[in-house]
């Protein structure tokens, strides 16, 4: 069996820390070692426990979850977080993966998806919850792109009709949509993906939504309440 991966829990909620203790102790693969309730104890517990994983809410009683990230990833740049939380819209989202997040959870589906999570970020991937996934490309439908404040020269590489379809792409829309759009076969919209995703040295849908945000590609401050 592979070596247990050591989890600290961070959330403010004693009954919601012993639900995801139970889930994570049915799986062989995780060790739940350490919790706490705010941002202060999860950086002093996170110092001296040194988990592999840290799961944190982000709405915490001293601090938001997305600045203990930073906070985290900066005293232990090595340690994996996922964002366990109620908050599901886009800029919430991408200011975790931009904090240092691997992955993101909705707190109503954790029962079903955060050891398929977990999984995915000790493998080396991204993880976003499904259920946020699909709210997330519903929501971007119905909003404009933003006109882009691009200043990055991998994007700037790229041709017209990629960044078109890059544009596409991080909006949600599948390839065959994307293709009937554009009068292209599917295959073709394949490659073009292929080659977006080499330019830009990316390896997921998941970094592909998180670097058309951080370039303004995505209208997050729509999404602010």
């Amino acid at each position: 069996m592979a070596q247990q991966k050591s989890v600290l829990i961070v959330d403010d909620h004693p009954l919601f820390r012993e639900g995801l203790k139970y889930i994570i102790g049915r799986n062989e693969r995780f060790k739940v070692v350490g919790e706490a309730e705010n941002a202060a104890g999860a950086l002093h517990e996170a110092k001296k426990l040194n988990p592999d994983i840290i799961l944190v809410d982000i709405s915490l009683p001293d601090k938001s979850g997305i600045q203990l990230t930073y906070e985290l990833k900066k005293q232990q740049p090595q340690v994996m977080i996922m964002i366990v939380s109620m908050h599901s819209k886009i800029d919430y989202i991408a200011e975790a993966f931009q904090a240092g997040a691997k992955g993101y959870v909705a707190k109503e589906s954790a029962a079903e998806r955060l050891v398929q999570g977990l999984e995915a970020i000790v493998n080396g991937e991204f993880f976003l919850d499904s259920s946020v996934s699909l709210q997330v490309v519903e929501n971007l439908m119905k909003f404009p792109v933003k006109e882009a404040r691009i200043t990055d020269a991998e994007y700037g590489a790229l041709t017209p009709r990629e960044q078109e379809i890059m544009r596409m792409l991080a909006e949600g829309v599948g390839p065959k949509e994307i293709a009937d759009k554009l009068c292209i076969s599917p295959k073709t919209v394949e490659n073009h993906r292929a080659n977006i995703m080499k330019k830009l040295d990316l390896h997921s849908t998941m970094e592909l939504v998180r670097y058309a945000a951080k370039l303004g590609l995505i209208d997050v401050d729509l999404w602010k309440d």
